[in-house]
């Protein structure tokens, strides 16, 4: 593969990709150096007037993950060097960037990862069909026939493909529907995080290169959303390259693509890979470069807006006028025609999903801390608080319990609105909402931590119950604010997302050659923070925002979705708990619980103890969701149980308590026929159920057995005490008397697929009892001469000494009713003892006869 990348990407091409990435990037670099002092002269501005909207009810978590893994697991990859399916070991850090390892011991030795995997701009696809859609549009010029071949041959019918229209696809599979669902969501969750790059703690950078971005697509015609605005700036350059960069790059080198369909797709697929990748490692530097020369000139730049604040406002605001009147009046009646009548649609159709999904969020919580208070009720200790506040701190990020939360918004839908106001995709505020979600359940979290720990801290362990009911309501109280809170701004952005581009995109033709003229009222000294284009974009943005803005009110008044007024929400309504801010996040294991908890994680191993201090840290990484399955225990359709068996199954091999049948049973036991069953509760040996031989294997165990009936009752013994099953059953077994004497199910563990003839020795059994009774009597008392005679007939077994271990569970399977025993005293007894000898050899040979 790296043959046909080298041999498409030559010295030519590689010339025309540095050319056009440089071009871009200093288009955008230019933009970017404007909007910057614009953006530092918002926030310094704001930081002295102040302003902002209502306060948040609750608390919020500084570091989310500080210490703590997503999810790691076992799972099938498609290697694409070789074309084959190899099983591989996935890792999600608190990065959220999935790390492939070749298995889990590469990953606890702290190997490099085979691979690294970032999601950002990707989708996650879970049928080879919708994969089949996305990659027909990569070459368009080539179509595939009806009926042909899939793209990609799954071992199972759970792929999980991870889509990315530029970087290379990834391909993962799972054995079941259960494990595919799980998957979908820890990727679907990476996708969703790494989407949202951009920090907006910082005031300064992220709305520069946000809007100059905005601005750059606009002067290429790009109007409204854009699905690619998302990871790391990096990323988010490079994706702004490749818009033009990937259509002209194809048209050149599909048509010099050979062989079938498939092989002219997958070869594109690692070109377009290559390109992306040497398109952002430029943009990458580009932008370092480009970061560094604002930086420098920001401590300037920001005493001179300190020292002429007050200048540069009147400035803006006479310029404003000025644009105001020029333009309202247009604007007025574009909005009167073209978007008053679809805002109440347009905020029924993000309200309804939206919603939902936070009242999915509330009611998650509310179950989780309800069954804390159940188990709580069994055990009032803080122990026990302690193991489930362990669980529930991580709840906000457990993608599978919170995948509920996420469906409900993503059913929105704007059909009919897209392509009328230019919106690419619901998509853009689907993701934006899920994280909004995320956030309240970790701000509510976060919260109740805080407040049950400051309970638990004053009181003693009395009232669990009580105390977690009263913190339960408190944040439930408040998190219903915030969430009208939240909600109430994303409607509000989400609506000027969507009309603000359309009507941009409708006066800027009008008055682009005006708004020139309006750059000479600005002084000389100010025009680094005063931008005519920033004016007229805030013109048209308030004179929108107003009808927003009574929707929006007139949707809490009417109480539409639990949404509240803004006058009933208090700012700092509860002022003790806003002390607790800065407090970092607790740690219930540690503090309550012990320190047992440190040693959990993906890949812990507390006994190793010549770890460095970095490694050790990685060991006591906690995990946020459990392992889907064991390393190497998935099977896929097709293979066999013995290509991955489970632990139990090589624990019961190597332990040697399998017994191997002989030569005469080989074909017996190669039939399909042999199913397991459930473990034996007395000892804990894996039995196994042996199907019914064929007639000349039925023959040739009835001759064995035939020869194995003059077997004495010590020879019995003396193999009893080798058995490996035998000698791992406790002294103290429990007596079972079984239904039949010969049953030999009822807790001695021993293994149905032994050698044949070992079956029906009810005669011996008995014998070895009568025996055992005749050893267990003091050493005083003189034993009958008759017995001494029958045991002196056969070789004194070496191994009779152990006997004692195994005699309760022999008695029992020898004695003919439940607390009998059988007592022989006096040499008169010698002819009762040669009978049930003669009784038991005829059952056998009965019973050999019928099988």
């Amino acid at each position: 593969m790296g043959d046909v990348v080298s041999s498409h990407l030559d010295e030519t091409k590689r010339e025309l990709i540095t050319a056009r990435t440089g071009a871009v990037m200093a288009e955008f670099g230019r933009l970017y150096e404007q909007q910057y002092g614009v953006a530092l002269f918002n926030k310094v501005r704001f930081d002295l007037e102040g302003g902002g909207g209502p306060q948040s009810q609750l608390l919020q978590r500084k570091i989310p993950l500080e210490n703590k893994s997503i999810f790691s697991g076992s799972i099938f990859q498609y290697i694409e060097e070789n074309k084959k399916w190899r099983n591989r070991f996935l890792f999600v850090p608190d990065s959220y960037n999935i790390s492939c390892y070749e298995n889990k011991a590469s990953f606890d030795k702290h190997v490099q990862p085979k691979g690294t995997v970032n999601c950002a701009g990707a989708k996650v696809l879970t049928s080879v069909e919708q994969y089949q859609e996305l990659i027909s549009d990569s070459l368009p010029d080539v179509k595939a026939k009806a009926g042909s071949s899939p793209f990609l041959k799954c071992p199972s019918q759970f792929p999980v493909i991870v889509w990315h229209p530029y970087a290379r696809h990834q391909y993962f599979c799972v054995g079941n529907e259960k494990e595919q669902q799980k998957w979908q969501a820890v990727l679907q969750d990476c996708v969703r995080h790494s989407n949202d790059g951009l920090c907006e703690e910082n005031k300064v950078q992220t709305p520069a290169f946000t809007d100059a971005v905005r601005l750059y697509r606009q002067a290429q015609g790009n109007y409204g959303t854009w699905e690619m605005m998302c990871g790391l700036p990096s990323q988010i350059l490079s994706n702004l390259v490749m818009e033009s960069l990937h259509p002209e790059l194809r048209d050149l080198i599909s048509p010099r693509l050979k062989g079938k369909l498939h092989d002219r797709q997958r070869s594109w697929m690692l070109i377009s890979d290559a390109v992306y990748g040497l398109v952002q490692e430029q943009c990458g530097a580009h932008y370092e470069a480009l970061l560094q020369k604002c930086e420098a000139t920001r401590s300037s730049l920001e005493a001179s807006i300190r020292k002429d604040m007050d200048q540069i406002i009147a400035s803006k605001e006479h310029v404003t006028s000025k644009v105001k009147a020029t333009v309202l009046s247009k604007a007025e009646k574009l909005l009167k025609v073209s978007i008053q009548p679809y805002i109440s649609s347009i905020l029924d159709a993000l309200m309804e999903p939206t919603s939902r999904g936070f009242f999915e969020v509330r009611d998650v919580f509310f179950r989780e801390l309800t069954e804390m208070s159940k188990n709580t009720l069994n055990k009032e200790t803080k122990e026990t608080v302690a193991q489930h506040m362990e669980k529930i701190s991580m709840l906000p990020y457990h993608p599978v319990k919170m995948q509920s939360c996420y469906e409900k918004v993503e059913q929105l839908s704007l059909e009919g609105l897209q392509q009328r106001f230019d919106v690419s995709s619901p998509s853009v505020f689907v993701q934006r909402a899920q994280i909004l979600m995320r956030q309240q359940m970790d701000n509510a979290v976060f919260t109740f931590e805080h407040i049950l720990h400051q309970s638990l801290e004053s009181q003693g362990p009395e009232d669990l119950c009580k105390t977690i009911q009263r913190c339960q309501d408190r944040v439930l109280k408040k998190f219903d604010y915030d969430s009208s809170t939240v909600r109430k701004r994303f409607f509000r952005e989400a609506l000027l997302q969507i009309f603000i581009p359309y009507m941009l995109k409708q006066l800027s033709p009008t008055f682009s050659s005006e708004l020139p003229g309006f750059q000479e009222l600005i002084f000389e000294d100010f025009c680094r923070f005063i931008l005519v284009e920033n004016i007229f974009e805030e013109v048209v943005l308030h004179s929108v925002m107003k009808d927003i803005m009574i929707a929006v009110k007139e949707a809490a008044v009417q109480r539409k979705h639990n949404l509240f007024r803004d006058s009933i929400v208090l700012s700092n309504s509860d002022p003790n708990l806003h002390l607790l801010v800065e407090k970092p996040s607790i740690d219930w294991a540690k503090k309550y619980g012990g320190a047992q908890e440190d040693t959990d994680g993906p890949g812990g191993d507390p006994e190793n103890e010549g770890e460095d201090a970095e490694s050790k840290k990685s060991w006591r990484m906690k995990q946020v969701v459990s392992m889907i399955q064991v390393e190497g225990s998935s099977l896929l359709p097709g293979q066999s149980p013995m290509e991955v068996a489970d632990t139990d199954s090589i624990q019961e091999e190597t332990d040697g308590n399998v017994r191997k049948s002989s030569d005469n049973d080989q074909n017996a036991s190669e039939q399909p026929a042999v199913s397991e069953i459930p473990l034996d509760t007395t000892n804990g040996a894996a039995l196994k159920q042996e199907a019914k031989p064929d007639h000349q294997s039925e023959a040739k165990n009835s001759q064995l057995r035939g020869e194995e009936q003059s077997t004495s009752s010590k020879e019995l013994k003396k193999a009893l005490p080798l058995s490996p099953i035998a000698e791992e059953i406790p002294s103290v077994a429990p007596e079972v008397t079984p239904e039949d004497p010969t049953d030999m199910s009822n807790g001695t563990g021993l293994n149905q697929e032994g050698k044949p003839g070992e079956r029906g020795k009810g005669s011996e059994e008995a014998l070895t009892a009568i025996t055992d009774a005749k050893d267990s009597k003091p050493e005083g008392e003189e034993p009958p001469a008759p017995i001494e005679k029958v045991v002196e007939s056969k070789p004194e077994s070496p191994a009779s000494e152990e006997r004692p271990s195994v005699e309760p569970t022999l008695e029992s399977a020898s004695e003919p009713a439940a607390g009998s025993e059988v007592k022989l005293e006096g040499p008169d007894k010698r002819d009762e003892a040669e009978r049930i000898v003669n009784v038991g050899e005829k059952t056998s040979q009965k019973r050999t006869s019928l099988r």
